[in-house]
């Protein structure tokens, strides 16, 4: 390959790319959250920490806080069969693979990091419609979502903050900037044209950068394969689901591609939990009022074969979404005379876009990919309704951007016998603004717009001794514009006991998560509050180490294991809060950030898959975690130290399954919505366990229809998560998919 097409291949790439990102239009929105603890004013954004880098939760006076083996999957019969849409035409690797944990193909017991693999074949089976549904089912995991569908959605791993994920889609890195502490909300990402998600557990750093701190979840878009097959699938429910999709897979000569649009709509749930109501005194209008989300996706992979050694790809995924809430706070002011009605509208429009180049050279010896990618989010926050005198609420939005260009480089050399070795570089610029306007009279309108830039550069080394020892070892170079220069690294081998089916694995590494460009910049001035960002704030810093052993027994149809882990943080990002006694006799609150606490979370992950029969599976998971705020000796928020799931697939005929599962959650600690004498606490109030049993059945009448039907929450279990956030009840859902 000479330097010139190199260079040619680099400009396909950003044509590809600036194209793509000219016919783009939108994306997710978040929801703001608040405890009672002061008069409310405008919100600075949807997601502020009482804890470290926590989301979702925040004082009333808004304190700033979200393969590359393409063998098509031939379903012989059962479960696989009656799926809606036939994955036969995508690029599903077995789950036994990962690509995430070393940037390229290997089994998932060559490396020692601790893996989660979901195929698309599980999502469909399971008819789980969006990343939150899915995410909450997998070990390691706790997932919090303000309400219903739509609600701001928080992704918490082995106790970390759910800042400390890096979630990326098809390479590209998709935490949002425009959230103030920088976290991924999942609360607008629906699960359609997903091909594959893989959920990489403990600090890696070492080879993925900042906010992979606490692990990463990697998602590939579908790959179209085969003859043409379009589809239409549509589904309704429980509190007035409506959901439309209909897209395209396949392949002509070269070029494949997979196209799908998506439409949700959910209208009518009520997210105030009846103490609240009661405690308030709601009227029968008030208790009726409930939340309203419209979700418009785009999902789009594309891929040109140039020759047998070079292929170009494009993906692309847009979000539009408009989310109207009712929730406590509403409710207070409207009872406390501070409004007449009242809800909270917000608007968001995120497009990403990723184009690749990929060549194999020298018969395969060396592997190289070259990526340019873009993300914008805008989002708009508000309130509507009316004043005490009838008149409608005349408070301008506050709006939230940010954007993301990222342009990077890998590439691997197979040493044979020797392994392999891979060295990589990217080059990140972010910038993000927020401004408001005139929004109480009263309140100083602010305007802020800053950047920064991050060039990184890695290598990796990746071996086995006589295939029983295996291992990986990274390590990786930060520097960063605004918050300084950081060394990260990673080990983890993995010792296969020949003859036995033993596998004992282990990890360890370093992690870092910058500030965000809010918390460094922030500058909010209102009537009775004030938000400061701190330029002095440093990267937090993580250490952590895993070991696990797992076992196949049975001609592999067994499968069971376990890992142990623990992490220690420091230099943990804080909110401050400092309080002055106006001339008019209120308290004024400045909020600020700060480094100023040290976390411990260590645990346990334990797993059974069985394939008792060819058509029945069993599948179950464990995570005990134990985390607490080094400084204090208090629990961290939102953490539950027991989590269960159980999942079994049964395909009693061909072309019928039945999916059921049982998610059970222990109790945590959490923020009070209803403030006690002590005041403000981000940890006194304890959300209650809970555990929900849903089904799942699919059946293919023929090769054009099938049919599915599903139920959420059959005990109809009324449960929060977080406190103060009702979460939805007993459900049904069915639809109809017609394929071609």
């Amino acid at each position: 390959m000479t330097f010139r097409l190199f260079l040619l291949t680099g400009s396909v790439l950003a044509l590809d790319c600036g194209v793509a990102h000219a016919a783009s239009a939108t994306s997710s929105a978040g929801q703001n959250a608040r405890t009672i603890a002061a008069p409310k004013a405008a919100p600075a954004g949807p997601a502020t920490p009482a804890r470290p880098g926590v989301a979702n939760t925040r004082p009333t006076a808004p304190t700033p806080s979200t393969l590359a083996a393409h063998a098509p999957a031939v379903p012989p019969s059962g479960a696989a069969a009656a799926l809606p849409v036939l994955s036969r035409n995508t690029d599903v690797s077995p789950e036994s693979m990962t690509v995430s944990a070393a940037r390229r193909p290997i089994g998932v017991d060559e490396i020692g990091t601790a893996i989660t693999v979901i195929t698309e074949e599980q999502i469909q089976t399971q008819q789980r419609r969006s990343f939150a549904d899915i995410l909450a089912r997998q070990p390691g995991l706790n997932v919090v979502q303000t309400g219903g569908f739509g609600g701001t959605t928080s992704i918490f791993m082995r106790g970390n903050n759910s800042n400390e994920i890096k979630v990326r889609l098809d390479g590209m890195d998709i935490n949002d900037g425009s959230q103030p502490n920088g976290m991924f909300d999942a609360a607008q990402f629906v699960t359609d044209g997903v091909g594959r998600m893989e959920i990489l557990r403990g600090p890696q750093s070492g080879l993925y950068g900042a906010d992979a701190m606490a692990g990463v979840i990697d998602i590939t878009t579908a790959r179209g394969q085969g003859r043409f097959t379009p589809f239409v699938r549509i589904e309704g429910g429980s509190y007035g689901t409506f959901n439309q999709v209909i897209g395209a897979r396949g392949s002509a000569g070269r070029f494949h591609y997979n196209v799908e649009l998506s439409h949700y709509r959910l209208d009518g749930f009520h997210g105030v939990p009846a103490y609240i109501d009661r405690y308030f005194g709601a009227t029968r209008a008030q208790r009726r009022q409930g939340d309203r989300n419209d979700n418009r996706s785009a999902n789009i992979r594309l891929g040109y074969d140039v020759t047998d050694h070079f292929d170009l790809g494009l993906t692309t995924r847009l979000v539009q979404s408009n989310y109207h809430t009712y929730n406590a706070y509403d409710l207070m002011d409207e009872v406390y005379g501070m409004a007449g009605t009242e809800s909270e509208k917000t608007t968001q429009n995120e497009a990403i876009v990723r184009g690749t180049a990929h060549l194999s050279s020298f018969g395969g010896r060396f592997d190289q990919v070259l990526g340019l990618g873009y993300m914008t989010t805008r989002r708009s926050w508000t309130e509507a309704g009316t004043d005490v005198d009838g008149g409608p609420l005349a408070w301008d939005p506050t709006y939230y951007r940010s954007s993301r260009i990222k342009v990077d480089w890998h590439g691997t050399v197979d040493l044979k016998t020797y392994g392999t070795l891979l060295v990589g570089a990217e080059h990140f610029h972010e910038w993000f603004s927020s401004n408001q306007g005139d929004t109480s009279g009263t309140a100083t309108p602010f305007s802020t717009s800053v950047g920064m830039d991050t060039t990184a550069g890695y290598g990796q080394y990746q071996g086995n001794w006589n295939h029983i020892l295996y291992g990986a070892a990274n390590i990786r170079y930060d520097a960063n514009s605004r918050y300084g220069n950081y060394l990260t690294w990673r080990v983890a081998p993995s010792i296969h006991v020949p003859g036995t089916g033993t596998v004992i694995k282990a990890s360890g590494g370093t992690g870092f998560h910058g500030p965000s460009l809010y918390q460094l910049f922030g500058n909010q001035i209102g009537p009775s509050y004030a938000e400061l960002g701190n330029r002095a704030l440093r990267a937090e810093r993580l250490i952590g180490y895993d070991v696990g052993i797992e076992q196949k027994l049975a001609a592999d149809r067994l499968h069971f294991g376990a890992t142990w882990y623990e992490s220690h943080e420091r230099n943990l990002i804080q909110s401050t809060t400092a309080y002055d006694v106006s001339s008019s006799g209120y308290y004024y609150s400045t909020y600020s950030y700060a480094n100023v606490a040290r976390a411990r979370m260590y645990g346990v992950e334990a797993f059974l898959d069985w394939k008792a029969l060819k058509t029945l599976d069993f599948n179950l998971n464990y995570t005990w975690t134990h985390a607490r705020d080094a400084s204090t000796g208090q629990m961290l928020q939102r953490i539950p130290q027991h989590k269960f799931n159980f999942n079994t697939t049964w395909s009693p005929v061909q072309d019928f399954t039945l999916s059921g599962n049982i998610l059970y959650v222990s109790g945590w600690r959490d923020t009070p919505v209803i403030a006690g004498a002590s005041g403000y606490c981000s940890t006194c109030a304890k959300g209650h366990g809970y555990m929900t049993i849903d089904l799942a059945a699919n059946y293919k009448i023929n090769r054009y229809v099938s049919v599915y039907a599903r139920a959420d929450n059959l005990l109809n279990r009324q449960y929060e998560n977080p406190v103060g956030y009702l979460q939805p009840g007993r459900a049904g859902y069915g639809g109809v998919t017609l394929s071609y």
